[in-house]
């Protein structure tokens, strides 16, 4: 008889913390942030820490700001003991639980284990580059929410991503779904026309978001610019928004 295999339980983890989501249509709700270790990609834009840490920073009560260390990797055990205290003792504080990275879904046999129980507490909310479809398909039924982003080559240095993103967001349709493109004043209208092109012919339903680009310096590209691709995006789709990293505006995490 074979043996069993054993379940992966642990995860190395970034930080744990509650804030207000900052992007997408989902802005303005408080949530509770998972932050997940490695990605993928290495994106020219990026800047969030993914690197696996020998700890985890874990604030010490909802929006405190301040926070105590766990030795990584971190157990089902301390998650959920911690997700059931926030969302007991505050109850409807937490719109959702967040899980972001880094690329979460690098941790799908972990996921797997942690969001059945996880979800009796808050929905889930994943945020994702988009690019990983077959760890998505094994976790579908396991999310509420999906932001996904599609990685234009001439911001992300990433190169054309085109296949991965169009087989990811005929999975990630199923449920509700953002999609979100970060854009700079050199951003070619055609990129940017392929990637909404792409979200009209796959799944229409979802949003697609402009974010601008936010350098050491701010926003980095011209409100009249911006205005422009979305009139040129919205001719193809209707539900396109303009919305920046508004968190960095209102200096939370």
């Amino acid at each position: 008889m074979p043996v069993r295999p054993i379940p992966v339980t642990d995860a190395d983890l970034i930080e744990i913390f509650s804030s207000i989501q900052g992007e997408g249509p989902l802005i303005g709700y408080r949530q509770l942030f998972i932050r997940f270790a490695r990605c993928n990609l290495s994106c020219h834009y990026c800047d969030t820490p993914f690197k696996t840490v020998p700890q985890c920073r874990v604030e010490t009560a909802p929006g405190s700001e301040a926070f105590t260390d766990w030795q990584n990797p971190v157990t089902k055990r301390q998650i959920e003991e911690l997700i059931k205290d926030w969302s007991t003792r505050q109850p409807g504080l937490h719109h959702s639980i967040s899980l972001t990275g880094g690329e979460p879904l690098l941790h799908q046999d972990v996921l797997s284990e942690w969001l059945p129980r996880l979800r009796q507490y808050l929905p889930i909310y994943l945020e994702t580059n988009g690019t990983l479809p077959d760890q998505l398909e094994a976790l579908l039924p396991l999310i509420d929410y999906i932001s996904m982003d599609i990685k234009l080559p001439s911001i992300s240095g990433q190169g054309a991503l085109w296949e991965q993103h169009r087989d990811f967001l005929q999975i990630a349709k199923q449920k509700r779904t953002f999609v979100k493109v970060v854009v700079d004043s050199l951003t070619p209208l055609d990129e940017l026309l392929q990637a909404v092109q792409l979200v009209v012919t796959t799944a229409p339903d979802s949003d697609f978001v402009l974010q601008p680009y936010t350098g050491p310096a701010g926003i980095e590209i011209s409100t009249q610019t911006l205005l422009n691709m979305q009139q040129a995006v919205a001719k193809l789709h209707s539900k396109t928004r303009v919305i920046p990293q508004t968190h960095n505006f209102l200096g939370v995490l």
